[in-house]
């Protein structure tokens, strides 16, 4: 009679275990995801920390960089109400512009503009912007590598000339102008004479252009150039040339003392 008790209990037993097994696997426990979320249910781009665990401790993302990574939660697409990833479109390439030097090695470079931005996941933009390398051959290079040679105001061209023959021609007289340098760079050896010393960097010097000194052009060589580099050499200061950026220029003018003058 015991055994066959036993018997009875052990058949229940089994049939209760296989009962549970069934509905397990008929009626699965729910998982967690988006909708479980205590803030922010979703999250725009990629945030690994937009996360969810589910009941069997497996983790799932609520963020739409999932739908590239295939790791959303199930209930993402109902609950984000996201929809395909959209990759981002970008327009043509605009014309390059001028080449960032006037004269000598400089960049340009080109843009283009975004037509359709990511979204939900989608490939990001490529580079809006392209640079690449130039060399400036505007027509004022031809000045610019002109060196201007100068002298101390004290050599004013004012004196007749002593050996002019009555019947030999005068010379044109051209109206004079002034020119205002910012220097950039100058050689110790300005530093040896009184008149060069002024010569030292940032000081904005007068240099007057008379008539004597220019070329066929009405112009002297080496008078400088708006925004651009170029060079100087003291004519009566062995060792002492530099650098200037030419400021502004005013015609007819005469400079202030202690100025230069263009040979």
């Amino acid at each position: 009679m015991r055994a066959h008790g036993w018997r009875a209990a052990r058949i229940g037993f089994y049939f209760c275990a296989f009962y549970a097994l069934l509905c397990t696997e008929l009626v699965p426990t729910a998982e967690a995801g988006c909708r479980e979320r205590e803030s922010q249910n979703c999250c725009p781009g990629r945030d690994n920390k937009c996360l969810e665990r589910t009941r069997r401790n497996t983790v799932c993302y609520c963020d739409s960089y999932c739908q590239k990574t295939r790791d959303c939660c199930e209930d993402y697409q109902d609950v984000c109400l996201i929809s395909a990833a959209i990759d981002c479109v970008v327009g043509s390439w605009g014309p390059w512009s001028s080449c960032s030097s006037p004269c000598g090695v400089g960049s340009k470079e080109r843009t283009r503009l975004v037509s359709v931005p990511p979204r939900n996941g989608g490939t990001p933009c490529p580079d809006l912007r392209q640079r690449r390398g130039c060399f400036g051959n505007n027509v004022i290079c031809d000045n610019a590598k002109e060196v201007a040679k100068i002298l101390p105001d004290s050599f004013k061209r004012t004196f007749k000339d002593p050996w002019r023959r009555p019947h030999m021609r005068m010379k044109e007289e051209k109206n004079g102008y002034c020119v205002y340098l910012r220097v950039k760079q100058a050689s110790p050896g300005c530093r040896l004479k009184l008149w060069s010393a002024q010569l030292v960097q940032e000081r904005l010097i007068c240099a007057e252009c008379q008539s004597d000194a220019m070329s066929k052009s009405d112009r002297c060589a080496g008078d400088g150039l708006k925004d651009v580099r170029t060079f100087w050499t003291a004519a009566s200061a062995p060792g002492c040339h530099g650098s200037w950026v030419r400021e502004l220029s005013s015609e007819p003018c005469r400079c202030p003392p202690y100025s230069v003058l263009f040979v």
